[in-house]
């Protein structure tokens, strides 16, 4: 069978200085994948070459099959790949379920007709994206804070709400940076449990960057180390646990309990 997402030596250059060389990634439907390394490996940019912030400038990468090489992050997104960020992107003045609601807004279809006139159509879609967040907020256990500005809620929250957010795009895979960063040790067991559920739930993919490697080892099924734009050792998470590269690379040096 296809895989979900299929990345083949994907190679970076920003001016002289590659960032990324002959990367490759194979996702299976539902699978939870890790991506771990020092600072500076390259983790958010191959994320960004994903989603179509910046295009490689080698490689090729497909979604079911469908080459998204060169597509706008946007066109991406409604092909189903779903990403939060490693610095929370929320807007100050708008609620945790406006946030919800807003990442819904890529499938809808009454258009701007029907939005000037307020059609049956309209009604109908607006009253579905409504049930479909509070039932993500719930999911991300964001709901009693529908009605609060997100700028009044604590860190922890926030990030679940940029969570909520993601998965109202319906994403047939999920891509997580840094989920748990800044976080408390009660946060982070918080998301965790959440991410959790979301698979379970959803059933969907799950792509990671993480430095905490309780979270990676305890929630992926495979984990790659990157350094220096390549990946050094793929795996399992006790073959990535014990790997001696990956020891001395990074394990021994960077990674918070």
């Amino acid at each position: 069978m296809m895989p979900l997402l299929q990345v083949e030596n994907m190679t970076h250059f920003f001016g002289g200085l590659r960032a990324v060389h002959d990367y490759n990634l194979s996702i299976e439907k539902g699978e939870v994948r890790g991506l771990i390394g020092p600072n500076g490996a390259g983790k958010t940019t191959i994320f960004n070459l994903i989603t179509g912030v910046y295009k490689p400038s080698e490689g090729k990468l497909a979604l079911d099959g469908a080459s998204i090489v060169g597509l706008q992050p946007h066109q991406i997104a409604s092909m189903g790949i779903g990403r939060t960020f490693q610095n929370l992107r929320l807007w100050r003045h708008m609620t945790v379920l406006e946030h919800v609601r807003l990442g819904r807004y890529s499938k809808i279809t009454y258009g701007l007709v029907g939005a000037f006139l307020g059609t049956p159509q309209r009604h109908r879609e607006e009253a579905e994206i409504e049930a479909h967040a509070m039932r993500l907020m719930k999911l991300t256990h964001t709901d009693r804070f529908a009605n609060t500005v997100v700028t009044n809620l604590p860190y922890g929250v926030q990030r679940r709400v940029e969570l909520a957010r993601a998965l109202a795009t319906e994403p047939k895979i999920l891509f997580l940076d840094e989920p748990t960063a800044g976080m408390n040790p009660e946060e982070l067991i918080d998301m965790m449990n959440i991410v959790r559920e979301v698979h379970k739930e959803l059933g969907m993919a799950i792509f990671l960057i993480e430095h905490r490697m309780k979270v990676v080892m305890d929630l992926c099924e495979r984990i790659q180390t990157l350094v220096f734009g390549e990946v050094i050792a793929e795996g399992a998470p006790e073959e990535i646990r014990n790997n001696p590269q990956v020891i001395d690379a990074y394990l021994g040096k960077e990674v918070e309990a």
